[in-house]
């Protein structure tokens, strides 16, 4: 029986949450899901001068809002930091790794008279194979012993076997002179410690794998499987960044684009199933894998998030939508829904969330919800509240009064006026809009009338008709 999937993202907590970081979560959290394996999150910290708390909170916000939920609690590597020395030591210890006492201006001395000699700059530290009698007393490295002939491969998942040559890989360092363990140890022994089996994350730390071998073949622990999936890149065809817009999860939040559509969208930016494009999150768990992530980067393409966005509004149910809904009013700040707002938004949400691609366009086509008598009216409003208009919305409104208040009954009132007036219900329906929502583009004015009732809608005709 094959050990169960462990997978993790692990970002570095020094800025916000980028959309490249959140698709490579979305990827590993889908795997694992769907595998019935575990996903797990760890806060690259190490690096104390550029990581901040708050870029932690916007990472733990990103994953909350986009709903990928992590298995236990987040991992500090900076926490670890004693456990990742022990290995080093070990590694010392075992001869795949010895001390460095060479100086940084000694190193800058090689690199410079290798490049003045047209050799490779990859510094070569004479202390390599020195007796340990002739160490000095003074700060060293822990350096790993790496092979100098031959080749490494890496069995990649998406990028097929890629072989480095050996003579290209330095001696790299595992420990600093202060005690510190560097990135590359720490990962591998995070890695290791939490089980993680697939290791899938972005393509520029591909050549990393060959480095990080190392540590795993010097420890005697077994390999993960490697994928090392390509970066997204803007429409332009160069690597994302903010010339291309939003390129944070929080922006994206931020402009109301609900979180199914977007998990959606992330998972086909360089993954495929057949031609399938939308689907839900119990679909993507189930077909989801590694061969099929193309090897190429994917461009980011706003109209295919905002399609799929507005397929996944209309498909919402209406109590999750609104609740989705609430929170983005409340996260942005700009409109506070009341209890009755909220209720009228449930009791219309049907006719709402048809086209509506982002949550301020679903609030934009409820404006005649929200708005509160009596209503302002914009300048087509204006033009369609003729006086020959008012004069027959007049006539209408006590025929409303006494209407049953089903949309059949409502049909066949409206339209018996209109063709009293020699005119058709069309005709009617401009005048009857503006009135009841103050602009000139809404939903149906039938659909209006049922969603905020019989009184209120008696109440706007007669604030229009004086």
């Amino acid at each position: 029986m094959s050990a169960p999937v462990v997978t993790r993202i692990a970002p570095s907590p020094t800025g916000y949450m980028h959309i490249g970081t959140a698709r490579t979560a979305l990827f590993n959290w889908l795997f694992a899901r769907g595998r019935g394996g575990k996903f797990l999150l760890r806060i690259e910290d190490t690096d104390r001068e550029r990581s901040t708390p708050e870029a932690t909170d916007a990472i733990l916000r990103g994953m909350e809002w986009l709903g990928l939920d992590y298995d236990g609690e987040a991992v500090s590597q900076f926490e670890r930091a004693g456990r990742h020395a022990e290995v080093a030591h070990e590694m010392l210890a075992k001869g795949h790794a010895y001390k460095c006492f060479a100086t940084q201006d000694e190193i800058q001395a090689f690199r410079d008279q290798a490049k003045e000699e047209g050799r490779s700059t990859l510094y070569r530290s004479p202390w390599r194979d020195a007796d340990p009698a002739t160490h000095p007393d003074a700060p060293y490295v822990i350096r790993m012993k790496a092979p100098q002939d031959g080749t490494t491969v890496i069995r990649d998942q998406v990028q097929g076997d890629v072989t480095i040559r050996n003579d290209q890989l330095d001696d790299m360092i595992v420990l600093r002179s202060d005690g510190t363990p560097t990135y590359m140890l720490a990962v591998v022994v995070d890695d290791h410690d939490m089980g993680v089996t697939h290791v899938i994350r972005g393509d520029d730390h591909l050549n990393n794998a060959a480095r990080q071998m190392l540590v795993y073949e010097a420890m005697g622990w077994p390999l993960p499987v490697y994928a090392h999936i390509p970066l997204i890149f803007g429409p332009d065809g160069k690597k994302l960044s903010k010339r291309h817009g939003a390129t944070g999860v929080e922006e994206y939040q931020g402009m109301g684009y609900p979180a199914a559509g977007m998990r959606n969208y992330l998972a086909r930016l360089g993954w495929s199933h057949g031609d399938d494009e939308f689907f839900s999150d119990a679909q993507a768990m189930e077909w989801f894998d590694l061969g099929g992530i193309g090897k190429s980067p994917s461009r980011f393409d706003f109209k295919k998030l905002e399609n799929l966005c507005g397929q996944h509004i209309a498909a919402s149910d209406d109590a999750a939508l609104l609740q989705e809904l609430t929170a983005f009013t409340e996260a942005s700040g700009e409109i506070q829904l009341d209890d009755s707002d909220k209720a009228l938004l449930a009791k219309g949400m049907y006719c709402l969330k048809e086209r509506a691609k982002t949550f301020p366009e679903l609030l934009e086509k409820a404006h005649f919800i929200l708005a509160k008598r009596p209503l302002e009216l914009d300048e087509k409003a204006q033009a369609a509240l003729d006086t020959v208009s008012r004069g027959i919305l007049n006539e209408l409104t006590p025929q409303l009064q006494n209407a049953s208040w089903e949309r059949e009954a409502l049909e066949g009132v409206v339209a018996a006026v209109a063709e009293a007036h020699g005119t058709k219900l069309g005709k009617l329906a401009g005048p009857l809009r503006a009135a009841l929502a103050g602009r000139s583009v809404t939903p149906s004015v039938f659909d209006m009338m049922l969603v905020i009732g019989r009184d209120e809608t008696i109440n706007r005709l007669k604030d229009v008709v004086g």
